[in-house]
């Protein structure tokens, strides 16, 4: 292939990888509005379809990474998709199949067959992404060469990422309109057939795209160290802190959104979910703004600093809005399929959680650089137990919900607070290496091949 016409290849690659880094932030978001759905007819239902799309991470983590190893970026990115477009399919089933067809007896209800079906189907695209996540920052960094073009091509599938995530909320709202008795799956239908054509848009394009694989082992041996990222204190601290700041990211804005539209608690009493989806959009929206800001100061500030900073801050921000009445209210935009972007009068508290976005956007770079810092030939190890940790995205909002039908949504902003608290004393105390004893360079006599 001549010089010309892989850089046409790599160009449309890298359009693909923008397109699926889109994609990770568009299907994941999708289960925490989408959970509303379920609320209206199981309570305590809202926030399992964000569960079971994040337990994925905790078995396809480290798998995931031996995939890149052993059949490449690219087979491994075609298999994702094949994986994300099963899910979402199941997800759409859900919306028709087994609708009266009672499964078993919980808390009172009898537990339909396509609510099982759709956290089947949540669950499967939990693989998908978490897959997608092992493939496309390095494959961009890939393309774009490494060094200043790779990393500028990473933060732009991260904005591409980012805009999805503040889209996705507002889709899913404008669908839905005001929760009601009959609302169903068959309201956002239209979103999972366009997440399904754009897989299968990017599974045709990458296949017929060359794509380098200079890491996959071609070899069949195996490395075997005498230590592991167990053995480095910060690591382990860190580890804990990716499962805490993933649930941080998530379980704000959606306890808000059902907070906003439960309208017996927020007041808002027209179109309660198309306005919460408009205020929770705005959440992810603050995120691709936070995370442009820490691109461009991140040369003169470090990572600790911004962590240390923004923990703090957000801590202000929940507790304040905790104790903020409800009866304080402002104007913000909201948004339905058939009156369009209105002004809707919510709880000023909402704000408040709105602005944390500006704060979880730095958090997970922050934190994974910190941990991974002088762990050298032990980093590849690390990135596979952290994309493990993930999982935390689902049990801690899960835990937050149970709180929040138990004493009241504002009550279970607690949780978070304690989390934010566990990250603020990471960047003060626990990032800090005190394990420099251990060899972590290639050249050193512990790492033997097998």
């Amino acid at each position: 292939m001549t010089a010309k016409a892989q850089q046409k290849s790599n160009i449309i690659a890298i359009i693909a990888m923008f397109f699926l880094f889109a994609m990770i932030s568009f299907v994941t978001n999708l289960a925490a509005p989408i959970g509303t759905i379920w609320k209206n007819n199981y309570e305590w239902s809202g926030m399992l379809g964000n569960l079971m799309n994040f337990l994925a991470y905790l078995f396809m983590g480290i798998p995931a990474g031996n995939l890149l190893v052993k059949i490449g970026y690219k087979k491994t990115a075609l298999w994702a998709m094949v994986i994300g477009i099963a899910g979402l399919a199941l997800q759409y089933i859900s919306s028709f199949a087994g609708t009266t067809t009672g499964v078993f007896e919980y808390a009172g209800q009898t537990v339909t067959l396509n609510f099982i079906i759709y956290l089947l189907g949540a669950f499967v695209c939990g693989f998908c992404v978490c897959m997608l996540n092992t493939v496309v920052n390095p494959m961009l960094n890939l393309l774009g060469g490494g060094g200043n073009k790779g990393n500028q091509l990473i933060q732009t599938g991260g904005a591409l990422n980012s805009l999805s995530g503040t889209l996705t909320p507002l889709f899913v709202g404008s669908l839905i309109g005001m929760i009601r008795p009959e609302t169903s799956m068959t309201d956002v239908t239209p979103l999972l057939w366009i997440a399904m054509g754009v897989f299968a848009f990017a599974f045709i394009v990458i296949s017929f795209v060359a794509i380098p694989e200079p890491h996959m082992n071609k070899t069949g041996k195996k490395v075997k160290y005498s230590h592991s990222p167990w053995n480095f204190r910060h690591t382990v601290l860190g580890v804990v802190g990716i499962f805490f700041y993933v649930g941080i990211e998530i379980g704000i804005p959606a306890q808000l959104n059902f907070y906003l539209a439960d309208s017996s608690a927020s007041g808002i009493m027209v179109n309660a979910s198309a306005v919460a989806g408009a205020v929770v959009a705005i959440y992810w929206m603050l995120m691709l703004v936070g995370r442009l800001l820490s691109s461009i100061i991140s040369g003169a500030i470090s990572s600790r600093a911004q962590l240390i900073f923004v923990s703090a801050l957000a801590i202000c921000f929940i507790i304040a809005a905790i104790f903020l009445p409800d009866s304080y209210r402002i104007s913000m935009p909201g948004y339905s399929a058939t009156d369009g972007f209105t002004m809707a009068e919510v709880p000023a508290k909402a704000l408040l959680f709105v602005l944390c976005g500006l704060c979880t956007s730095v958090m997970w770079g922050g934190i994974f650089n910190l941990a991974v810092e002088g762990l050298g030939k032990y980093t590849a190890q690390a990135s596979g137990i952290f994309m493990m940790m993930v999982v935390g995205g689902g049990v801690m909002p899960l835990i937050q919900d149970a709180i929040a039908n138990s004493h009241g949504y504002m009550a279970s902003y607690w949780l978070v607070v304690a989390m934010l608290a566990y990250l603020l004393f990471y960047g003060l105390v626990g990032s800090r290496n005190v394990n420099k004893d251990i060899p972590v360079s290639d050249e050193q006599p512990d790492a033997l091949n097998l």
